[in-house]
């Protein structure tokens, strides 16, 4: 089946559903995002085995499966190796599991996902490129491609190794553009030689540039810019050559109605006003916070049960503002849980950390921050 080019580039993100005060996905309020999402002409969904522990596929189902004919949507999902799986046959089992819990009948996108060093060869070992090669075949699998957070060097490696691969999914947004942990600049540049259409997830990096700092704000503001902080992070992405879909993880209807405004239609930054993208770049190079995505893969394995993202939230919000309650929200964030001085730096959070972040020193540093 053809690779075919997709003409609406925003994708709908199922990582960060909006929840009730119960904790559950709110599916009432997906349902009315779906419903919007799929009005404006969207159609690519991408969800994961492991998001929410399965509540993110299932959430699917009734919000968009159970609802739309087939033809209606796209739906793209994941195969984690070594997150919620104990071996090969588990891991293989995630594919039956997301096609019952998705009820999508075949999955458009299949992806090994989240590709790093700590994890790759575990796609190997467990014999998972050709897996999805036999599901292809069997027309359960669309197209077939991976998730990647790694440096450059290990692309080009797998793409070497798997030819086949049809696209890659890269975290591309302007923060990370040039940052030397996660690459997006090269990453994406390698894809191209390939001839590997990308699709980019983090557009907005976990909402920090949705909601950036200060310097970031006023070189938006003082510009006159009246579009969101989030929509000049969209249109960077989706400008970018060889993108095939953009994905916002949103988590409220207030979301999806800014992207959409955003992406429908889409206009391409102009030089004027990719110069402020420089500029918030340069603003974003002199900050010093800890630039955590909250995705929580850190938090899973945690021996300590620390809660990694939650506790660096305190710390940049201590730093962004001298009258923030530290201390008080730093025990609300830690109660019946690890703090920062509990970690035995067994380095699985690092391990798994797709910001290739120092999360051992960076909790060493919060310790003498938030607990002296």
């Amino acid at each position: 089946m053809a690779f075919i080019p997709n003409p609406f580039k925003l994708g709908f993100g199922l990582m960060r559903l909006p929840k009730t005060p119960e904790g559950a996905i709110d599916v009432p309020q997906v349902c009315q995002m779906v419903d919007q999402f799929i009005a404006a002409g969207g159609t690519y969904f991408d969800t994961a085995f492991v998001y929410d522990a399965g509540a993110s596929e299932a959430a699917f189902r009734q919000a968009v499966a159970d609802r739309y004919p087939r033809q209606a949507y796209t739906l793209a999902t994941k195969l984690h190796a070594t997150m919620m799986c104990q071996d090969e046959q588990s891991a293989k089992q995630e594919f039956y599991t997301s096609l019952e819990r998705t009820g999508a009948g075949y999955i458009d996108y299949y992806l090994l996902h989240a590709l790093q060093r700590s994890t790759w060869q575990k796609y190997d070992e467990y014999g998972l490129w050709d897996f999805v090669r036999e599901q292809k075949e069997k027309g359960l699998i669309k197209h077939w491609g991976f998730s990647f957070h790694a440096d450059p060097e290990l692309l080009e490696q797998l793409l070497e190794a798997h030819p086949d691969a049809e696209f890659v999914q890269l975290q591309i947004n302007y923060a990370d553009w040039e940052n030397p942990g996660v690459a997006s600049r090269r990453n994406w540049e390698i894809c191209r030689v390939h001839g590997k259409p990308v699709i980019i997830m983090e557009p907005v990096k976990g909402g920090i540039l949705a909601d950036p700092i200060p310097t970031v704000r006023q070189v938006y503001d003082q510009a006159g810019s009246q579009a969101s902080y989030a929509s000049w992070a969209l249109r960077f992405a989706a400008g970018l050559e060889n993108v095939h879909a953009v994905l916002s993880g949103m988590s409220n209807l207030a979301q999806m109605e800014d992207n959409l405004k955003t992406m429908s239609p889409f206009t391409p930054l102009s030089e004027v006003e990719m110069a402020l993208i420089h500029q918030a770049q340069q603003a974003l190079d002199a900050d010093k916070s800890i630039p955590c995505t909250a995705c929580h893969y850190c938090t899973k394995g945690c021996p300590m049960e620390i809660p990694i993202p939650e506790i660096f939230n305190v710390e940049n919000r201590k730093k962004g503002s001298p009258k923030f309650r530290t201390v008080r929200e730093y025990d609300i964030v830690t109660q019946g849980r690890g703090r920062a001085s509990s970690c035995i730096a067994c380095g699985q959070c690092e391990a798994a950390c797709p910001q290739q972040l120092p999360i051992i020193r960076l909790l060493e540093d919060c310790k003498a921050e938030l607990e002296a």
